[in-house]
């Protein structure tokens, strides 16, 4: 059982690693990406550049507000 808690530890390191409202943001952004893409045609070339658009805008937010000490 020891070994099973080291491996969830390693995988939540991973993932979330330092700052969890990075790893937050971008979850919820991936999740409203999927949504998005499930909800249009698959001829659509647009929902990726707006996942990734959505996942740099996520990360830009957590950053300034971190800097700005919120």
């Amino acid at each position: 059982m020891n070994w099973l808690r080291a491996f969830g530890r390693f995988w939540l390191d991973f993932i979330v690693g330092d700052d969890w409202k990075i790893a937050a943001g971008v979850a919820l952004a991936l999740l409203g990406g999927a949504a998005l893409a499930a909800s249009v045609s698959a001829e659509s070339t647009w929902v990726a550049p707006v996942i990734g658009a959505g996942i740099v805008l996520v990360f830009a937010a957590v950053v300034i507000a971190d800097v700005r000490g919120r």
